[in-house]
């Protein structure tokens, strides 16, 4: 039968432990001052601004209508009901255009995920149909980003709670 003091002597042989010397904390000082240099470089030089595509329109759904003049051909996005409301259809309408646009809503300071905008060709232009989720604040930013042809549009809106 093992005593207790045999037993912590076979477990001091089986775990290997090296003294600490010179070298090994050179090596250990030196790793340690290019992890903190790789750090703070990284730190120094991000940059958190993401790269907008210079020729996408963007413009302010905040007046019911956003009126965009490209290249002379005009083009009116209005977003319905004003002011937008969370979990409740939203409709957006895109004026002055043969080319059906694709969509999709996406928060702007907070990832709640890509909602897809469906559209059906109505004599005045385009209608578009979606809904937003509700958010823990009572007001958020939303983006979204159509796309005709060669163009692209981004226009942002805010949506409120709804009431309780």
């Amino acid at each position: 039968m093992k005593t207790l003091t045999s037993v912590t002597w076979e477990a001091r042989k089986i775990m290997a432990a090296e003294k600490l010397t010179k070298g090994r904390l050179i090596q250990i000082l030196f790793l340690l001052a290019v992890l903190i240099t790789a750090f703070v470089w990284r730190t120094v030089t991000y940059n958190n601004n993401q790269a907008e595509d210079d020729t996408a329109l963007t413009c302010q759904l905040s007046a019911k209508l956003c009126h965009q003049n490209d290249s002379g051909e005009s083009l009116n996005i209005s977003l319905a009901p004003y002011p937008a409301v969370a979990n409740q259809e939203l409709t957006i309408q895109i004026d002055n255009t043969n080319v059906k646009p694709t969509a999709s809503v996406e928060g702007v300071n907070m990832y709640m995920g890509i909602i897809p905008v469906t559209f059906e060709q109505t004599s005045e232009g385009w209608l578009g149909r979606f809904t937003v989720p509700e958010c823990m604040h009572d007001e958020m930013e939303w983006a979204v980003v159509i796309e005709q042809g060669n163009r692209k549009i981004t226009a942002t809106f805010v949506v409120k709670k709804q009431a309780e």
